[in-house]
């Protein structure tokens, strides 16, 4: 049999609900390269497990506690084989059949290359409130982008979240040069390997692409606990990477807080239309008032944590 050149890496657990449109979605690309799926199962009861075996080439089971963002993803491609690596979380839906070879032309073209990202787009049912937030990241813009980095002297003369602007890449839908991934593995982390990884190769001389034209499809909408304690630990990963502190005071916490509350007003009086012009969210003010406190002081406190150096936390929330 032909060696596959791309290798599809899924993290997965208890994916049953999601994973079988993934699957589907993965057997109509149309690709010029063989290309294989390897899935990293953290010990799934839903029947995960059995569902992969059937329609995959490969299955790592892991202990459901051990799960870590860096180092799964590094048992993950120590299993691949191809020459890149596409890493994709279990419930983003690739949205059509020539999604992997828009992902991957840029790295076939070019060696200076070491990952590239793709486009998200929110789910048909998804709330105002989370296609308002989603429309906000990178990974969602409709012009793609090339980022380097020069020297480190000019890396370190960039503001905080210049640095992070620069290193921004996403892992729900990336793809990696094993070949740059053997030097610069993933680093152990509750969150945010993603851009941990970017900022070490972009160092290093190699440039990220974000890449458009390869969309998938993905958005939650999800509980004002669960946001809060992201929002928490990303912010507090993002002080210790790039000394990122969106909101350093206590004042500038209330203000978020009352910004927060009037966005997010606005956001909640708007229905979103689809094909069927039905409205696809219903206003749900307790939910809305939650998620405008949760997400600025999961910021506040998550930079602090860092800035006092109070001990992490790690939730399997997250």
């Amino acid at each position: 049999m032909t060696p596959p050149r791309v290798s599809v890496v899924l993290p997965t657990r208890n994916g049953a609900a999601t994973l079988p449109a993934v699957l589907d979605a993965l057997a109509r690309q149309r690709a010029e390269f063989p290309f294989e799926i390897v899935a990293v199962d953290s010990e799934s009861s839903d029947g995960t497990a059995d569902l992969l075996r059937n329609r995959i080439d490969r299955v790592i089971t892991i202990p459901a506690g051990s799960f870590d963002h860096g180092l799964t993803r590094n048992l993950g491609v120590e299993h691949a084989r191809g020459e890149l690596v596409v890493l994709l979380v279990q419930d983003a839906l690739p949205d059509s059949d020539r999604w992997l070879a828009a992902l991957t032309a840029p790295l076939f073209a070019d060696d200076t290359l070491a990952g590239t990202f793709a486009r998200q787009c929110p789910r048909p049912g998804a709330s105002a409130i989370t296609r308002h937030a989603l429309a906000r990241w990178v990974a969602s813009a409709e012009t793609g982008r090339m980022a380097a980095v020069a020297s480190r002297v000019e890396f370190d003369a960039l503001d905080p979240m210049e640095k992070l602007l620069r290193c921004t890449f996403d892992n729900v839908c990336s793809c990696i040069r094993r070949s740059v991934w053997i030097r610069f593995p993933f680093k152990a982390t509750p969150i945010a390997e993603d851009l941990e990884w970017a900022r070490d190769v972009l160092l290093a001389g190699y440039r990220l692409a974000y890449v458009p034209q390869a969309v998938v499809v993905h958005s939650h909408d999800r509980s004002a606990r669960y946001e809060f304690t992201r929002t928490y630990v990303l912010h507090r990963r993002l002080y210790e990477l790039f000394q990122v502190r969106t909101i350093p005071t206590r004042s500038g916490l209330v203000r978020a807080i009352a910004t927060s509350l009037a966005d997010l007003k606005g956001t909640g009086v708007r229905s979103v239309p689809h094909q069927d012009s039905r409205p696809l969210w219903s206003p749900r003010p307790l939910r809305s008032i939650a998620l405008a406190f949760a997400w600025p002081l999961g910021q506040y406190l998550g930079a602090l944590s860092a800035v006092r150096g109070w001990k992490p936390f790690r939730s399997r929330m997250v």
